[in-house]
Formats: structure tokens, sequence, C-alpha cells
């Protein structure tokens, strides 16, 4: 019997297994951000633990509150910041060189297939877009992966979608995640990987696969996963070309990660998207979805572009191609949060930002703090956003606000009408 990609991943990692089914797995990559990690911290310190176990495979950013807006955010940021300081890791992203961190991190090349990635953040398995195994964890598992380096699992089982057809015009990989989850339901992945595999995830970017990944967790996975493939050999040759004689080398040494054709699978999904329309989530639960066409006219009050799963240059140009020559409706405000330094450079040279604040927008530097309602776009009780980020709970942006999730395509679209639109009719 074959392996899945998890499986290869939890076998080259195994460092121990205390208790059947429970295995302790080496970690290539503990991230850090400045709302989980200072509670790490603190414990650690105050354990008398304050110690890291190899610098190099730590990355950490300030992200979710940036610059600090009250004394609190301003004491958590300087926790992290001393922390780095004190253990000189090498790859930390203060206030203006920081992003949002499941962009910067992927972005400078620290992911790679093969990997294991912890981080106290649910939104983690977007770094299975490189085919590597990567988790959301909580604050003991985090100390332990500072400490030793080690973080214990249950080893998944693995669901496999099979993504076939060809995307229509108008409809991206925000749509199609919007539509799989819909399918499987907030709790239908609860301890699965989710393996993303057919011709339409073949075609896509790695922002795309990052999209995909990156909500994984919203149907309870443990993380999503694509099989890297040369798309991913371009994306990461900037950063390992000194380690590869050819990208051919690095792709059939990549490629040992891929699941195998016989691998076993708890559940296989197959979903044509030819005639996927753009989707749009209704309610508080991410499996709330529904076509555009049945959302279209509902009115809202702001609309947010950015974040984790959205604020990439490729997400950043869809809107930016709706958004061209128009003017937001003045019943509503528009937001953008390009998600790095890079990415927001990138659409400077490339005009984006001008179109963007030509339409009414207002640019922020990136951050994650609209996202879950702690700064730069809170809601006020009764409000409505439509948002390309990843999660529509109640109060997720603020108190008493409404969420509706979808595509920075569509995102502009409404914008520009002031209620929830298809972009194609525009």
């Amino acid at each position: 019997m074959g392996k899945t990609l998890a499986e290869k991943i939890f076998d080259s990692h195994l460092r121990d297994e205390p208790f059947p089914g429970t295995k302790v797995l080496n970690i290539d990559r503990v991230l850090c951000h400045e709302i989980t990690t200072p509670v790490a911290i603190a414990d650690l310190v105050w354990r008398g633990k304050d110690r890291v176990f190899d610098p190099s495979k730590i990355k950490a950013v300030i992200d979710h509150v940036t610059p600090a807006k009250d004394s609190k955010t301003a004491t958590q940021a300087k926790m992290l910041r001393d922390w780095a300081r004190r253990h000189e890791i090498p790859d930390f992203f203060d206030v203006g060189r920081n992003g949002v961190c499941h962009a910067i991190f992927p972005e400078k090349g620290f992911i790679h297939p093969g990997h294991t990635v912890i981080m106290g953040d649910s939104h983690t398995c977007t770094h299975g877009a490189f085919g590597a195994f990567a988790a959301g964890v909580g604050t003991t598992d985090l100390e332990v992966g500072i400490l030793k380096g080690v973080c214990a699992f249950r080893e998944p089982a693995t669901i496999r979608i099979n993504l076939e057809g060809k995307l229509p015009a108008g409809v991206f990989a925000k749509d199609v995640i919007l539509y799989v989850i819909s399918r499987l339901g907030v709790n239908g992945a609860t301890d699965r990987v989710i393996e993303f595999r057919g011709v339409v995830v073949d075609q896509m970017s790695m922002e795309a696969r990052m999209t995909l990944c990156n909500m994984a967790i919203e149907a309870g996975g443990t993380s999503g996963v694509c099989m890297p493939d040369q798309v991913t050999v371009d994306y990461l040759w900037p950063f390992i070309q000194n380690d590869y004689a050819s990208k051919e080398g690095a792709l059939a040494e990549f490629s040992k990660w891929c699941s195998d054709d016989d691998a076993n699978y708890v559940e296989v999904m197959d979903i044509d998207v030819s005639s996927l329309e753009p989707q749009v989530t209704y309610g508080y639960k991410p499996d709330c979805v529904k076509p555009v066409s049945e959302m279209a006219g509902t009115p809202v009050d702001q609309i947010y572009i950015g974040t984790c799963t959205n604020g990439r240059i490729e997400d950043l140009r869809q809107a930016a191609e709706v958004l061209r020559g128009r003017q937001i409706a003045e019943t509503v405000r528009g937001i953008v949060s390009p998600a790095t330094p890079k990415i927001f450079n990138d659409a400077l040279a490339e005009g984006i930002i001008q179109v963007f604040m030509d339409a009414g927008f207002c640019v922020t530097n990136p951050t994650c703090g609209a996202c879950l309602g702690m700064s730069n776009g809170v809601l006020a009780e009764g409000e409505v956003c439509a948002s390309t980020s990843n999660r529509n709970f109640n109060g997720r942006m603020g108190k008493g606000g409404m969420v509706h999730l979808m595509s920075p395509s569509t995102a502009a679209a409404t914008a520009i009408a002031g209620v929830i639109t298809d972009a194609r009719t525009l």
C-alpha cells in the first residue's frame, strides 16, 4: 500500500511514539507572532526555560496589530521583540519590515516541500500549499516546539479533493475553496488532512494554492496540502538555486513527497468546477455558502481586501481589474491591506495602489488587524462587511458585525455597487 504526502512526512520526521497513535515529530519551522507567542514566552520564562531549540528554525513577525494601537498591544509586541533579540533569532520582522505571517514567511522562501511547520495560529495550514505538513497548535505545543523543536500529533487520515474541469472566467481559488467547504461542512475534515488534487490545482499559481490551503481549517482540517511540482520549484527557485544543480534536480527531490498512486484515503470527492459561480457566505459559519447570484443586492457598509487568504499581488490584481476607472459607492467605505511590504511595492510599481486610491479605497500598511476585529477596519454593531478574509463568525470583525466572505473580484464589484454584486455583470 502506498502512502499519502502526510504519511511520508510523518514517517520521515518521527522522533518518538510514546503512546499508540501519538507521534512526536521533529519540526522544521516554528512560526511566531505577537498575539499567541508572548503567552508561551512568559510561561517559559516563569518555568526557568527561556531557551530556543534552534534560532535559525524560528521565524517571528509582528503582524496582527501593527503599529501597536494601545499599551496592551505595545506590550505584546515588546515581549516578542525582546525575546527575538535575546535569542538572536535572525528572521524577526518588526514594524516596517513586517507583513501578514502566512504571506511573508512563504514569500521569504522559508517553507519547502516535506517540511513540518507549526504556529500558534489556526491558518498555519496555508503553508501546506508547498507540500508541507503545517498545522496550528495551542500554547503548550508552541512552547515545546520553541524549546525542543518537536510537536506531538495524532497522524491524520487524508481526504482527497479532485478539482477537475476548467475554471470559468471571473471564478477564482477563493470561490473554489468556499464551495469545497460548503460540501464538506465545518466539521467534515476534523482530524483530517485535505489533499487538493486535479488539473485545476495543477494550473493554479502558488498564490492560488495558498488560498485553497488557507481555508482547510474552516472545514475542520488539520492541514491542507498540494503536491509539489514545477510551479513550486519556480516559486522557490530564488531561495534554493544554490542547493540544486538545476530545476529538474529540485523537482525530482520534491516529487518524493507526492502521494503515491495507491495511497489510501478516507474519502475522495470529485468536483467539476466548469460551471461554478463566484461564491459568497451568509450567516455565521464558513460552510454557509451560496452562489453570488443568490446573494446579489445584499447591502454592505464596508469592503475589506487583504488578509492571509487574499492579500497577495495576484489578489490585488484581480480586484484592480474590476475597479480600474470606477468609483466605489458613496454608501460604503473600502479598505485594502497588501499582505507584505513586497506586495505593497509591487502593487505600487504596477499602478494598482493608484487604482485603489482613485476608486476611493483607504490603503493601509500590511496587517491582520481588520480580519479579527482588532484594528484598521473594525465594524460597528449592525454593520456588514464584504471581506476577502477567511472567517464569518459572529462578531469576527467587531461585536455585532456581519461578514460575507468572497473573492477579491467580487469584493471589488460589491464596492462599486454598494451591494453584493457579481463582477461579471459589470
